[in-house]
């Protein structure tokens, strides 16, 4: 499962030309087929995956070109406009795959030596250079014909080579594919039921996998308390030896429950493994059956530690921030389970943090597991985690099942500082918005998502956006 973080995105490459000029200009083709190469060796030097059909420039070769990138199942396409090119070379490559397009406007060179161009004396030597430099003149006729054929598309515009806006955007969309690639394969547990009354979190599971790709595998408590009815003592002593290394365990912290939550964390580990589970949602009331309260009284810190190892875990079933916690993750940047706690009008700070499991790899220092003798709104008691998001920049993430029938990203930055926060066993954490706390929570709650948020550390809205452009979904930025 750890492999999906890893995973390279697979892009397909096409340069575009025009071969009347090849018997002009001498030369002009190796050395716009150069560029490409360039292209594509900065592409694979970003991680991906390229399948490069070189340089297309009439119309058979176009849907040569095609069928290859349809073969080897290209998840995005980038393509580099060399010099000027007919549409008609162009369009036929990506009018039936359906796959997003860039554009990839980028020069040689950020001028022209203007000069030394001037000084070559031969008018034909001169063009030839000139359309070596000639990027920008289709990418008009381009961007008409994908729209008027309905083709989804973007652009990157620059330098070829030290351009760092280029590389920053390449390296953006490449992620961003990635993380639709691991989301479209990811298998998410769905355990429990939800929390009875939350109108906001019920979900439609066949609306979200069918825009947001992951298939729903839904499971039952019970096989989680037949695994744990079979792990041995050793094991938890194993497993209370890891949670006292990961974890700043408080001194009122019992042995006997931390030994209840080894025993079912081991349990939840082998659960996760046996049903090849990417993220889980879960909650449960365990009424009727005192192994069932135990069970669900104990899953905290378990749960922690999957999230911990690229398994995001959701209470209270919410399938949403489930996915918002696996996309944030696959990026690389967590994505801790959150809601507003309360609003600080003297520090215009906007308090945010969640009961249950949290995301120990973007805590700011060791995260402390204290005992609860109350889960406010839930069942039992047991140890809980306390700790706050990394202080530094931060971004939330909400995925919206909206009422017009599809998903939506809301995305808002900002940054966790540090201050006092409430302590009292859960995650919790300050947060400065550049809109002020005030506006933040009018502007992110009338559009619509449920009480939970997902944060990560770090500013990826930009990310967020590509990856919303990939997945052709909505998204809306409140700051």
């Amino acid at each position: 499962m750890n492999a999906n973080i890893k995973k390279s995105a697979k892009v397909g490459l096409y340069g575009v030309g025009l071969d009347t000029y090849w018997p002009q200009f001498e030369g002009l083709y190796d050395r716009l087929v150069g560029y490409q190469a360039q292209v594509e060796q900065k592409l694979q030097n970003l991680g991906a995956e390229v399948v490069n059909v070189g340089l297309v420039d009439s119309p058979q070769k176009a849907v040569d070109a095609a069928a290859t990138f349809q073969q080897e199942d290209v998840e995005l396409i980038f393509l580099y406009v060399s010099t000027y090119a007919l549409s008609s070379t162009v369009l036929p490559v990506v009018n039936k795959l359906k796959k997003p397009v860039v554009v990839l406007n980028l020069q040689p060179a950020s001028k022209i030596d203007y000069k030394t161009f001037n000084a070559l004396g031969d008018r034909t030597k001169m063009t030839g250079e000139w359309l070596a430099h000639c990027q920008a003149c289709s990418v008009p006729e381009i961007a008409n014909a994908f729209l008027r054929a309905g083709v989804k598309f973007f652009q990157i515009t620059g330098v070829l080579q030290n351009d760092p806006f280029v590389d920053n955007a390449l390296k953006d969309w490449l992620e961003a594919t990635r993380v639709a690639s691991v989301l479209r394969s990811c298998r998410v547990g769905l355990v429990g039921h939800y929390y009875n009354g939350m109108l906001d979190v019920y979900s439609d599971v066949t609306r979200l996998s069918s825009q947001l790709g992951p298939h729903f595998e839904i499971r039952e408590f019970g096989e989680i308390l037949e695994e744990r009815d079979k792990v041995a003592e050793n094991e938890i002593d194993m497993r209370v030896a890891e949670i006292r290394e990961q974890f700043d365990v408080q001194s009122d912290c019992s042995d006997f429950e931390l030994r209840r939550a080894a025993k079912t964390s081991v349990a939840l580990d082998r659960f996760v493994a046996k049903n090849d589970l990417d993220a889980l949602a879960y909650f449960y009331n365990g009424f009727g059956d005192e192994r069932y309260s135990d069970l669900i009284a104990s899953v905290i810190i378990g749960n922690s530690m999957l999230t911990a190892r690229n398994i995001p875990v959701a209470g209270e079933y919410e399938v949403k921030n489930c996915l918002a916690m696996k996309i944030m993750d696959t990026f690389g940047v967590g994505g801790a389970f959150s809601e507003f706690y309360a609003l600080d009008f003297d520090d215009d700070i906007v308090l945010l943090g969640h009961d249950g499991p949290c995301h120990p790899r973007i805590a700011q220092g060791k995260t402390k597991i204290k005992p609860l003798y109350v889960y406010h709104g839930k069942v039992g008691s047991g140890l809980s985690v306390e700790t706050s998001v990394k202080y530094g920049p931060a971004t939330l993430l909400s995925v919206i099942d909206a009422p017009d029938g599809n998903a939506k990203f809301l995305v808002a930055e900002g940054v966790s500082e540090a201050g006092p926060i409430l302590e009292i066993g859960n995650t919790n954490s300050r947060y400065r918005f550049p809109v002020g706390a005030r506006e933040f929570v009018d502007a992110w709650s009338r559009r619509g998502p449920s009480h939970h948020c997902a944060i990560s550390v770090g500013h990826n809205a930009k990310k967020l956006e590509i990856l919303a452009n990939i997945l052709g979904i909505e998204y809306i930025r409140v700051c």
